[in-house]
């Protein structure tokens, strides 16, 4: 991640496990996440830093500014005393969606913010770790007991952001004619495809959640029982060429496969094949942040909408998972599954092919997002926090699905198996991809 002409790499994954008790030990943790951002702009060109193209894009600048932003106006003003903001207009600029914390910046106008510069941000960024370093250094008992909590979700919500910044510059990037290349990578050689097995689970009453003491979000609880029945799941995920036959098949002109949503939205935005794919030619093509490069059938498919993963599990016949049907199967492989999956750190960018078949499902972790069938609600007796956290997760509860695993632009150190991302059903630009499940009845 340090150029464009590395090699990829795999990183050593980071530990899990929470830093110590007290607040010394959170700044190693503080300055390694907030490293890890900058060096996913090291790649970058000046010109890279201010673009917006769409609304659900935001500018890499603003990522940087915003995810300062958050520990400054959540973490210092209510507990360094002594600090002064590094801007009065920055609380609103940079102020996401937290309406208990004032106004903000109309989202689909952040492109036009030409002030702050680049330089300036940066600057932002090394005025506001100072503070956090010595903020951390200094609590008292008192001050840590308040401020942990804020210090830790601040931390995942920035490796939220490393991610986004991954998916939006790669919407930049493909919205030019000549797709800029973020990091050089060489082409991989032709893979098999491990063939697809379908693995089963008997019914029964299950847990699904989590109540553990590590760090979740709040959307992730209360743990709690549901009945699901017996299920099957895909031994891995939808490859790009599984999809290919999809779409040879004149799966984009068949609203029979189709929910009426979909149908409507695939004709007003003249969809044919996912996100990123062009046909020239007769041969299928694609743009990746290693530059643009023929569709690769061994890889998991990617940039696709819940519309186009639920009309693909039409056509096969078959449906996509619940949500809890995937927790179920992830369980007690959380682990395993995080070892041998593709992920931000290692430079990838991109779905790898599944290695070769084992007795539990493969990629259920980074690769891709894998949308299911559920919807984004909250589970059994849930309760958002008070104050402006409550704002995080609990007010987007309608209209969107739940995708779970994560993607290879996500942090390794970051997903769990209880996880749950969630968008709306029409959304592409995220490395979203296809796991598909089925009723015993229908093998």
């Amino acid at each position: 991640m340090t150029s464009t002409a590395d090699a990829p790499r795999r990183n050593e994954p980071p530990e899990r496990t929470s830093p110590g008790a007290g607040p010394e030990s959170w700044i190693e943790r503080f300055e390694e996440v907030r490293r890890a951002t900058e060096t996913l702009c090291e790649p970058l060109a000046p010109d890279d830093y201010g673009v917006q193209t769409m609304d659900d894009v935001s500018p890499i600048k603003w990522h940087l500014a915003h995810t300062t932003w958050f520990f400054e106006t959540l973490a210092l003003e209510p507990h360094a005393p002594r600090y002064q903001a590094a801007h009065a207009q920055y609380r609103y600029l940079f102020n996401s969606y937290y309406n208990t914390l004032g106004r903000q910046y109309c989202r689909p106008d952040r492109g036009f913010l030409v002030r702050p510069t680049t330089e300036e941000v940066f600057e932002y960024r090394r005025v506001v770790d100072a503070a956090m370093r010595e903020l951390l250094a200094g609590a008292d008992e008192t001050t840590w007991r308040a401020l942990r909590p804020v210090v830790e979700i601040g931390l995942h919500h920035e490796q939220q952001h490393q991610e986004l910044m991954v998916t939006d510059l790669k919407h930049v990037y493909a919205s030019n004619p000549i797709p800029p290349t973020y990091r050089a990578r060489p082409a991989d050689p032709p893979r098999e495809v491990p063939p697809l097995r379908w693995l089963g689970w008997p019914e029964g009453v299950r847990e699904i959640g989590t109540s553990a003491a590590d760090f979740h979000y709040d959307n992730e609880g209360p743990r709690h029982r549901v009945f699901v029945p017996a299920f099957e799941l895909a031994s891995r995920a939808v490859t790009a060429g599984e999809y290919l036959d999809f779409v040879r098949d004149g799966g984009y002109e068949r609203p029979e496969l189709w929910l009426s949503d979909g149908w409507a939205e695939a004709r007003r935005r003249e969809w044919t094949a996912p996100l990123y794919w062009a046909e020239r030619d007769g041969a299928w093509w694609m743009v990746t942040l290693a530059g643009e490069r023929p569709v690769a059938p061994a890889e998991p498919v990617c940039h696709v909408s819940f519309y186009e993963a639920d009309a693909f599990a039409r056509w096969r016949g078959v449906r996509l998972p619940t949500e809890a049907e995937w927790e179920t199967a992830i369980t007690g492989r959380e682990d395993a599954a995080r070892e041998c999956s593709n992920f931000v750190e290692d430079g990838r960018f991109h779905p790898a092919p599944a290695e070769a078949m084992s007795d539990a499902p493969s990629q259920m972790l980074g690769d891709v997002w894998e949308w299911t069938a559920s919807p984004y609600v909250a589970y059994p007796g849930y309760r958002p926090p008070a104050g402006a956290l409550g704002e995080y997760n609990a007010k987007f509860m309608c209209n969107q699905m739940v995708l779970r695993g994560g993607s290879c632009a996500t942090p390794r150190s970051h997903i769990r198996a209880t996880y749950r991302n969630f968008f709306p059903p029409s959304a592409r630009w995220q490395f979203s991809g296809i796991r598909l499940a089925r009723d015993p009845e229908d093998a």
